[in-house]
Order: C-alpha cells, then structure tokens, then sequence
C-alpha cells in the first residue's frame, strides 16, 4: 500500500474537469485507489464517488493505492495533480 496526501491550491478545487481527469488516470492501472477526504474514502475510478466528496481549496486528501501496480498509478495520479495545478509542484 501507497498512501501520499496533498492539500488543494486551485481556486475550485476538485470540480468535475479535474475528477474527470483522475478517474481516467486512475482507470489505467489495475491497483485498487481510492481518494479521502475528511475521514470519507471512495474509490478513485468512480466519477460519482469523487465528486460525492467536493473538495474545496484548501482541503487536504490523501490518495491511497493498493496493488501491483501501486507504485507507479500514484506517481501518475501524483503528475496529473501538479500538472493540472490541483495542488503545488
């Protein structure tokens, strides 16, 4: 298991452009990943789940991978969220 956590810089959050962006990197890798925020954890491949959260500027979640593949689907969730400017680099 993997687990990094991040705290939201953009100015929206995480609306639905940037849910829809994680879901689709997410859903590369066969690892199970999930995303928390406030103690509330939903699977990182369902659009519904993350969005169900609404996470706002300044909130802090944490991304958390399971799997064979762990490693490398949170070091590519880790440069979608930099390079989307969801949180700093």
């Amino acid at each position: 298991m993997k687990k990094n956590t991040y705290l939201v810089v953009a100015e929206s959050g995480i609306h639905a452009r940037p849910a829809t962006g994680l879901v689709k990197v997410a859903t590369k890798f066969s690892s199970d990943i999930f995303i928390e925020y406030r103690e509330k954890k939903v699977n990182l491949k369902s659009i519904l789940g993350v969005m169900s959260l609404g996470i706002p500027k300044g909130g802090s979640l944490s991304i958390i991978t399971e799997g064979i593949d762990e490693e490398n689907a949170l070091n590519n969730i880790d440069e979608f969220l930099k390079n989307e400017g969801i949180i700093e680099s």
